[in-house]
C-alpha cells in the first residue's frame, strides 16, 4: 500500500466520530476543595460543575489568575501541537504559570502522580488520558461540563464531564522509507526486512497509543475488539522474530533512527516527517482502529478555577483548529463544521478516513485492559 497522503477530504474527521460509540455508564465522583483564591465563597472552584457556577468566563478567568499556577501533565510539546496550545495559554493568560511535568509519562502514571502527590501544590490539575485508563479511574476526577458541552458527541463524554473526548485518529505505521518498503499488511513486519525494527509508543498496559496498536493488531488479524489475544499474538510473533523493538518512541528516537518503524496514531506518526525527511506513514488497508484522547480535571487539583479554565480554553474553535492544526481530529470537527469554524484548508489536508473503522466500546476497553495486564509480559518477554 502507498502511504497515506495528505489530501484527503473534511468528511474523514466525521468518520471518526461516527464510527466511536462508547458505552459511558454515568459516574459520580466526590470533589472537594476549599474557596477559590480570589475569596469569594459564593464560589467553590474545586466543585464547580460548569461555566455557570462562576457566572461569566470573565468570572472563571478572574478566579484562574487569582490562583496564579496550572500544573499539566503528560502534555509533549510535539503531540498534537500541544506546543503551541500551551503557548497560546500562556499568551492569553500571562497571569497564569502553565508547570510542564513529566511530558513522556503514559497515561497511568498520570493518576500514580496524582495519587502521589495528594494534598500538594506539584500535583497535577488536569490529565489527557486514554480511555482505558480513564475508565479505570473516575474517581480521581471533577465532573465538568464546558460552555460548548452540547458540540461534543453524546458517545465522546461521559454524561457527568467525569472525562470528555478531545482529539483523535487512526492507529497507522510510520516507517524511514530510506531503509524499508512500506508494509502492505501487518505481516510484512514479521519479515527479516524489520529485524529489531518495530517499536510501539510505550506499554499497553499503561499507555492509550500503545494499547491501540494491540487493537489494531487484533483486527487486523482478523479479530475482533472482544478479544485482544489475537492482537497479542503477533506482537508475542515479532518478538519471536526478533523485530520488536523495546525502545519508548520519541522525537529523538525517530530522527537519531534508532525507532525505524513505529505504530502509532497518524497524526504523530505525521509529525516525525519534520525531523525525518524519509519518514513515511501508512493506514493499513481493511479494518482501521480509531480512537480519542481525553481529558479530565484532578478531583484534588490545587488549582481547580485554572483547570476549568484549561477546559474551556481547550474547547473553544481556536484550540480546537490547533489540534486539527497537528493532525488530530478535534472532538468538535463536526459542529465546527456546521457553525463555519472550522479551518477547511486544515480539515482538508487530512488523510483519508478508513473504509471500515472500529472503536473499542467501555465494555471492550475494560476486557482488553484485563487480558493484557494478564497476556502481554509473557508474550514479550
Amino acid at each position: 500500500m502507498a502511504p497515506v497522503t495528505r489530501r484527503a477530504r473534511i468528511a474523514s474527521g466525521l468518520a471518526l466520530t461516527a464510527a466511536t460509540a462508547l458505552l459511558l455508564a454515568s459516574c459520580a465522583a466526590e470533589a472537594s476543595g476549599t474557596a477559590d483564591a480570589s475569596g469569594d465563597s459564593a464560589v467553590d472552584a474545586a466543585t464547580a460543575t460548569s461555566l455557570a457556577d462562576f457566572g461569566t468566563l470573565a468570572d472563571l478567568e478572574t478566579a484562574a489568575k487569582a490562583e496564579g499556577q496550572l500544573n499539566v501533565i503528560a502534555l509533549p510539546r510535539d503531540w498534537a501541537n500541544y506546543g503551541e496550545i500551551l503557548d497560546l495559554f500562556a499568551e492569553k493568560y500571562p497571569e497564569i504559570t502553565i508547570n510542564e511535568q513529566s511530558p513522556d509519562v503514559s497515561s497511568a502514571e498520570e493518576i500514580q502522580a496524582a495519587e502521589t502527590n495528594k494534598g500538594l501544590d506539584t500535583a497535577p490539575d488536569v490529565f489527557d488520558l486514554g480511555l482505558t485508563v480513564a475508565l479505570q479511574s473516575t474517581d480521581q476526577f471533577a465532573p465538568y461540563q464546558v460552555e460548548t458541552w452540547d458540540d461534543i458527541p453524546a458517545e465522546l463524554k461521559e454524561p457527568t464531564g467525569l472525562f470528555v473526548g478531545d482529539y483523535g485518529g487512526y492507529m497507522s505505521i510510520g516507517y524511514d522509507s530510506s531503509k524499508f518498503p512500506a508494509p502492505a499488511a501487518l505481516d510484512d513486519l514479521l519479515g527479516a526486512d524489520y529485524k529489531g525494527s518495530v517499536a510501539i509508543n510505550g506499554d499497553p498496559t499503561q499507555a492509550g497509543a500503545a494499547f491501540a496498536a494491540v487493537g489494531l493488531a487484533t483486527v487486523q488479524s482478523d479479530g475482533t475488539l472482544d478479544d485482544f489475544q489475537p492482537g497479542i499474538d503477533f506482537f508475542g510473533e515479532l518478538q519471536s522474530a526478533g523485530n520488536l523493538l523495546k525502545v519508548d518512541v520519541t522525537t529523538a528516537t525517530v530522527a537519531s533512527g534508532e525507532t525505524p518503524v513505529v505504530f502509532d496514531w497518524d497524526y504523530l506518526n505525521a509529525a516525525h516527517t519534520a525531523d525525518n525527511d524519509n519518514w513515511e506513514v501508512v493506514v493499513l488497508d481493511g479494518v482501521g482502529y480509531a480512537g480519542y484522547y481525553n481529558q479530565a480535571i484532578n478531583v484534588d487539583a490545587p488549582n481547580p478555577a485554572a483547570a476549568r479554565l484549561w477546559q474551556e480554553f481547550l474547547y473553544s474553535d481556536e484550540v480546537q483548529n490547533l489540534w486539527l492544526k497537528g493532525g488530530a481530529r478535534p472532538v468538535r470537527m463536526e459542529a465546527m463544521i456546521e457553525a463555519g469554524t472550522i479551518d477547511t484548508d486544515l480539515a482538508d489536508a487530512l488523510p483519508e478516513a478508513p473504509a471500515e473503522t472500529v472503536v473499542p466500546t467501555e465494555e471492550q476497553s475494560e476486557n482488553a485492559g484485563t487480558l493484557l495486564g494478564e497476556k502481554w509480559a509473557a508474550a514479550v518477554q
